[in-house]
């Protein structure tokens, strides 16, 4: 899938971290043999699956996948990598993954009955990236450095009344919000930039604080190319509102009584960037259909920037 796509920067989510980076080394050659070449590789250690000792669900126990930095049932469970073909400038990365929640200013955080959930103890400790936030120049050539700015959210479900998930995901991503505004310590990256990630929010449907993503998706400081698929189309769901061409994700696939098929995958340039086009990778044909499937449940997002030179 990502072969016939053949992006010059890929960004993979629900990718497992290893400190050597042996796996993602390792998929790499795989992409290479496919005729797919990716010779900067860069990943961090996420926060899904880094244990805290603390009961972060309010369930009453501790050590589970759920009282994690972010769900994990291992250390680097679930976290993210970059490939690109361009060079990775190492030395201007920007983290934001330690950020805690309550350091997030105008911070929604969650509470049940007036008092902090799951507990004052938890939200002193509790980060606000599920699997990381992070800013990463990439040199292109012959024109300046574009940042990229990748993300993976938590799903706004498996939570109480309290909504702590729903919460937490829109914070994730108010934090770009945030970061563009100057609210953060470091200073917002200049234009060109690109946000990119799996949102796990749709503006029209499913499950979360949609008119965050809405608002989100008309900040003029970002453009919304849109990405579209007739193999989205063609599997619409009879209950959405929304556009079925611009879903990324094939949940109806996975269980029926789920949320359906959503846009939460997405590539947003900074406004002025000039577009060559964009889409969304859903094949249509029983044959292609189950390969796409195979590969994952969310679809390959794909958006084509003009290099000015």
């Amino acid at each position: 899938m990502i072969a016939d796509v053949d992006p010059d920067i890929l960004l993979l989510t629900g990718f497992d971290y290893d400190a050597g980076q042996v796996t993602l080394s390792a998929f790499a050659e795989r992409l290479e043999a496919a005729g797919a070449p990716y010779p900067h590789l860069f990943s961090l250690r996420p926060n899904s699956g880094e244990a805290t000792g603390v009961d972060l669900d309010g369930n009453g126990r501790t050590g589970e996948p759920r009282d994690a930095q972010g769900y994990g049932r291992f250390a680097g469970d679930g976290g993210m990598a970059l490939l690109s073909r361009f060079e990775i400038d190492r030395n201007g990365v920007k983290d934001f993954t330690d950020l805690l929640w309550k350091d997030l200013p105008r911070a929604t955080l969650p509470h049940q009955g007036g008092t902090p959930f799951p507990s004052p103890e938890a939200l002193e400790i509790q980060r606000l990236s599920t699997t990381g936030h992070w800013l990463v120049p990439i040199r292109w050539p012959g024109r300046e450095t574009l940042t990229v700015m990748a993300f993976s959210a938590t799903p706004p479900i498996f939570d109480g009344p309290e909504d702590r998930n729903g919460l937490r995901n829109a914070d994730e991503l108010r934090l770009w919000t945030r970061l563009l505004d100057g609210d953060l310590a470091v200073p917002p990256p200049p234009p060109p930039f690109v946000i990119l990630g799996n949102a796990n929010l749709d503006a029209a449907d499913g499950n979360g604080l949609r008119a965050v993503m809405a608002d989100f998706l008309a900040d003029p400081r970002l453009q919304d190319p849109r990405p579209a698929s007739p193999g989205g189309a063609a599997e619409a769901d009879p209950a959405q509102t929304g556009d079925p061409a611009l879903d990324t994700a094939d949940w109806r696939a996975v269980a029926e009584d789920g949320p359906g098929n959503l846009r939460v995958d997405y590539v947003l340039p900074s406004a002025g960037h000039v577009l060559a086009g964009s889409g969304v990778h859903w094949p249509s044909g029983d044959a292609a259909l189950d390969t796409a499937r195979t590969a994952s449940r969310h679809r390959l997002v794909w958006v084509d920037l003009v290099v000015e030179r």
